[in-house]
């Protein structure tokens, strides 16, 4: 006999975790509505065409690809002169990668129906081909906060404020808001005069964490560029002190490059704009690159708490032509992703959930009989009519074996209708965890808050 097992980098989740993944859930949806968020949801796949040439490289390699199932295409396959052929014919469908192409993609194919900007959230999973391990799966969730539309940089402002309500929300004490602009990248491309490797430049400088100093300068040579490249790079990258000095180091590197300016302008103004005051203010960091092909302004990463080994746990930016992939030119945008798989991992590890989250029935009645669960079953549904959860033992056993299955479940009360009770009109009702129990009237329970 086979033992069941589920594929490498997926998970199945047990009442507990999805218990406390609807808590983060809850959290970050209830932020995106009270800041004007609307829900969308897209089909778990896409056509390949609309996948493939958006995440660069890397991204095109990682996407899970699905066989086509027409037998005109196998046949077309065998006669296939590559593997490269066989494979784009076989596979003209992909699981999402992300949740920002897909967004794209229904805001070309709807631009007449919808009102911009338009300020959309999307909660759903995602997959891609990487090696498993901590804080990485294939499977996994994104929520997404994005507005397409408009140019304003009050949207770059609010997505961060975004970051900061929910995470602190959640408890978490010590992230880090990372910002960048890929103006200022582009610039640096341009001062160096290697516009066209600005895309292996962004990759490399985004490895600087995985692989060192030295490991960028070695990939940085290998794709082209000069020591004189290399080393103005690597001033750029040395840039450090307080958000106003590293602006001006900018500004003074990247003197050369109008490109830079605007970006280093932009930042600024995200920044310093001083509409809403930070939990957590936002840090320049000029190694964040983001090796994803299509932004094009503010780019973030939230890192968790350095007392936690797992890096990033969200990160976005703009995006100016997005929809142009599609067609639709001139259509900026903006958004920001939660990674809920690791901010799960984060809050596990510091022990942040409420200990509300673990629970669900609120109240247990024991079955003590045909006439006790009758009685109860009335009493039970009135609980559930307030919203209050609560259940019947499902027979009618020995209370040593109830209250157990109370005590393993975590229910925090039990109601008790022996006959005495039932005689007296009475519900005996017992904190399991006070270990204190009254007997109350009907009307007396019909008020109590649990």
């Amino acid at each position: 006999m086979i033992k069941p097992s589920i594929p490498s980098g997926t998970r199945d989740f047990g009442p507990v975790v999805v218990r406390k993944r609807n808590y983060i859930f809850q959290t970050i949806r209830s932020t995106f509505e009270v800041y004007g968020f609307q829900p969308l949801e897209t089909p778990a796949m896409e056509n390949l065409s609309t996948l493939t040439g958006k995440y660069g490289e890397e991204g095109d390699k990682l996407m899970f690809r699905i066989l086509s199932n027409n037998d005109d295409k196998l046949a077309a396959a065998k006669a296939a002169a590559s593997n490269k052929e066989m494979s784009s014919i076989l596979s003209d469908k992909a699981l999402r990668y992300d949740l920002t192409i897909p967004f794209a993609r229904y805001v070309v194919m709807n631009q007449q129906e919808l009102t911009l900007p338009f300020k959309r959230y999307q909660m759903q999973p995602v997959w891609r081909g990487d090696r498993p391990q901590k804080g990485r799966y294939r499977e996994f969730y994104q929520c997404d906060a994005d507005v397409v539309g408009s140019n304003s940089l009050l949207n770059e402002v609010e997505l961060l404020l975004i970051y900061d309500t929910v995470l602190t929300r959640l408890g978490l004490q010590g992230y880090e808001l990372r910002v960048n602009n890929r103006k200022i990248l582009s610039g640096l491309a341009e001062v160096i005069g290697k516009q066209e490797l600005l895309t292996d430049i962004t990759i490399s400088i985004d490895k600087l964490d995985k692989i060192g100093a030295e490991g960028v300068r070695k990939e940085l040579a290998a794709r082209g560029l000069t020591d004189a490249d290399i080393t103005t790079i690597e001033q750029f990258l040395a840039i450090s002190g307080t958000s106003e000095e590293k602006l001006a180091q900018l500004k003074t590197l990247l003197a050369a490059s109008e490109t830079a300016q605007k970006g280093i302008e932009e930042l600024s103004f995200v920044i310093n704009s001083g509409y809403a005051p930070f939990n957590t203010a936002p840090i320049i960091d000029v190694t964040l690159a983001r090796g994803l092909n299509y932004y094009t302004g503010m780019i973030v990463e939230v890192k968790a708490p350095a007392t936690v080994k797992m890096g990033s746990i969200g990160g976005g930016g703009r995006y100016d032509d997005l929809t142009g992939m599609f067609g639709m030119k001139g259509t900026s945008g903006v958004g920001i992703s939660f990674g809920v798989d690791r901010i799960y991992d984060v809050l596990e590890e510091l022990k942040l959930f409420p200990e509300a989250t673990q629970q669900s029935t609120k109240v247990l009645f024991l079955n003590l009989g045909e006439a006790s669960a009758r009685a109860a079953f009335s009493y039970m549904m009135q609980l559930r009519a307030r919203g209050i959860a609560a259940e019947l033992f499902h027979e009618s056993a020995k209370m040593d074996k109830q209250m157990k299955y109370a005590d393993k479940r975590g229910i925090p009360y039990v109601v008790i209708l022996g006959e005495s009770e039932l005689q007296e009109n009475l519900l005996s009702v017992k904190n399991l965890v006070s270990g204190q129990q009254e007997k109350v009237s009907a009307a007396a329970f019909a008020e109590m808050t649990f």
